[in-house]
């Protein structure tokens, strides 16, 4: 074997070590999010206390769709509620949160498409592939949020299925979870690091480190995982976007767990949009997909909650999943519903390429500036 080989062989087995370190630390970190709220808060009854704020479910989801924008990662929000609900935080807030991270997630590829902006026509083609992403989630959230506070029917359905799964927590968690062992010793000396700091301060400051280690590993499994797998993601893209949307669902929800990151993998298509490779509507259903692919990192997170809390976990990952599978199947299912993103998203875009101060000001406006304006108002 030649030295190029054996160091391209060594390059790939280091690439993947490193991918299955970050892993580990992702399952570290919600774990430690978890411990810590538990000691800041005191339990379910402090955490009640702490995040009243939010008991207002319209407050809950522009928190969640804030706090995405922000860090631009629904993986990494979604995986901090996932603590946070093993913590003591209300499924009931958590839901319209979760629902919130769908729509902040949008904004990565909004601003992708905005490198377009040099070229009115290249723009205007990016702008409606990036903004249908947009208007189908806030549609999905117009849709089954009211339907969730009138009748809680995906938290009803998740915690049967969650329920199924893990059985009597205490028993069989006990028995089969070996996640708990191996990520204990980490979260352990994490808080023993932080242990001259007095009481709920501890809890605290493990809250702190526990979302910026989430805020790093999500961020660097996704470039690896990108480094990994760009040429199969590549070839997936450019082969099944074209054949239908069933086609493009599956792989955008492949593409999607393959990087772990729907940013990411919407973020490839807007470059194909721009340059006209691919029009809006056959990228639609690919940008679907890649909803119910992000979903995976909620669940992986899930799995490193043992003990009691595992089910609540567990079931908040499951809502997650559930929402973007139904809002798929319902607003993609039905004509009508269909086409109101793609109209939606078309019309903005040629606003914006007329006027692109316009184009910026939606990006500002729609995820920080509104968002934040509304949540101290109520608040």
């Amino acid at each position: 074997m030649s030295e190029s080989n054996q160091n391209s062989l060594f390059s790939k087995a280091t690439n993947w070590a490193a991918i299955a370190f970050l892993v580990y630390l992702v399952l570290v970190a919600v774990g430690t999010v978890s411990g810590g709220f538990k000691l800041a808060s005191g339990g379910s009854a402090g955490a009640k206390e702490i995040f009243e704020f939010a008991t207002n479910p319209f407050v809950a989801l522009l928190l969640g769709a804030l706090a995405t924008a922000l860090v631009q990662s629904s993986s990494t929000v979604t995986s901090v509620i996932v603590g946070l609900v093993a913590g003591g935080l209300p499924i009931s807030i958590a839901i319209p949160m979760v629902m919130g991270a769908n729509i902040g997630t949008t904004i990565t590829n909004t601003l992708v498409s905005i490198g377009h902006i040099r070229s009115k026509e290249e723009f205007q083609r990016a702008f409606a592939a990036s903004t249908v992403h947009d208007f189908f989630n806030l549609l999905a959230v117009a849709i089954f949020l009211p339907l969730e506070i009138m009748f809680g029917m995906l938290q009803k359905l998740a915690e049967s299925l969650s329920h199924l799964f893990v059985g009597d927590a205490d028993l069989s968690l006990k028995s089969y979870n070996f996640i708990k062992p191996l990520v204990k010793p980490a979260v352990n000396v994490i808080k023993d690091a932080v242990s001259f700091l007095d009481g709920k301060a501890i809890g605290i400051a493990m809250v702190v480190i526990g979302i910026a280690l989430i805020l790093f590993a999500v961020t660097t499994l996704g470039k690896l995982l990108k480094k990994a797998l760009v040429g199969t993601a590549k070839e997936l893209l450019h082969s099944a976007i074209g054949r239908g949307p069933v086609a493009g669902i599956t792989s955008g929800a492949a593409v999607t767990i393959m990087v772990q990151s729907s940013s990411t993998t919407t973020s490839l298509m807007i470059p194909l949009a721009g340059s006209g490779v691919f029009n809006t509507r056959q990228i639609y259903p690919f940008t679907l997909g890649a909803n119910i692919g992000t979903t995976i990192t909620a669940l992986l997170a899930a799995t490193s909650i043992s003990g009691a809390a595992a089910e609540v976990a567990l079931t908040i990952a499951l809502v997650h999943v559930m929402f973007n599978i139904f809002a798929v199947a319902l607003i993609y299912g039905i004509p009508t519903l269909r086409e109101l993103p793609l109209i939606m998203a078309e019309k903005l875009a040629k606003i914006g390429a007329n006027n692109k101060p316009a184009a910026l000001g939606y990006v500002l406006g729609s995820f920080f500036i509104v968002p934040g304006l509304i949540m101290m108002a109520v608040r």
